[in-house]
């Protein structure tokens, strides 16, 4: 699946005319039709309660916004999964400063469910939903969240109501910063992503993404996030495998 380098550039060329594009016309948009923006945006998060359009839209279609679009979609062009292929067997870091890799995590036959994300407000809303998969199917099933570069650091991307992280300079910075989904009793191992951002490149994960595999192989490939991120699809997943 790996592009040729020049084959790589060009996309990245490619893309970057269009998230460029894309900013433009957002902006022009923006200064156009303010309400039905805002209409739009407010309709895309209706299922999220604490989501306010007005901690979001200072920094929508910023240089900021540009940045962070454009690395994802940049991203996405290494993805290196898809559903029945090998899964990458990327190194990661536990809290403690170790280091292993994502197979590590694997038992036998079991299924394992990796959740990519950060401190966003959108992967926080629905963490408590990944905490009743862990309940609910912990007896069949392992799991494993990988924490991964901040999506929404303050000296990005930010949002008003975002948790107050910098991005990451050392990898010190990025275990510590894990340390804050402690605090929500995940009940299940965290680790954190290596400083070249390995796991998040080779799986497409920024901003969040789930996957559940077995025997080594990808059973499934959740879309990304915020709005593509749905832990009711893994839920499916391990009931179809429990059946």
């Amino acid at each position: 699946m790996g592009l040729p380098q020049a084959g790589l550039w060009l996309r990245r060329l490619w893309v970057l005319f269009q998230v460029a594009l894309q900013v433009a016309v957002g902006k022009v948009f923006l200064i156009l039709f303010p309400s039905r923006v805002k209409q739009h945006i407010v309709a895309m998060n209706r299922k999220n309660p604490h989501f306010s359009y007005d901690n979001w839209a200072p920094t929508l279609y910023s240089v900021q916004y540009f940045w962070f679009v454009l690395k994802v979609r940049w991203q996405r062009l290494e993805d290196r999964t898809e559903p029945g292929g090998l899964a990458p067997n990327c190194p990661v870091v536990r809290l403690s400063g170790q280091r292993c890799s994502i197979w590590d995590f694997m038992k036998g036959n079991r299924p394992l469910v990796l959740n990519f994300g950060s401190c966003t407000p959108s992967f926080l809303f629905k963490f408590d939903q990944f905490k009743r998969l862990i309940e609910d199917f912990c007896s069949i099933a392992d799991f494993l969240i990988i924490y991964i570069e901040e999506a929404h650091a303050s000296d990005g991307w930010a949002f008003k109501n975002n948790v107050n992280i910098r991005n990451h300079r050392n990898l010190q910075d990025r275990l510590q910063a894990a340390c804050l989904l402690l605090d929500r009793s995940p009940q299940c191992p965290v680790v954190v992503d290596t400083m070249k951002n390995q796991s998040s490149r080779l799986y497409a994960a920024l901003p969040e993404r789930l996957y559940v595999l077995q025997a080594g192989r990808i059973l499934y490939k959740g879309k990304p996030g915020p709005w593509n991120y749905h832990p009711e699809e893994v839920r499916a997943v391990l009931e179809k495998l429990h059946s």
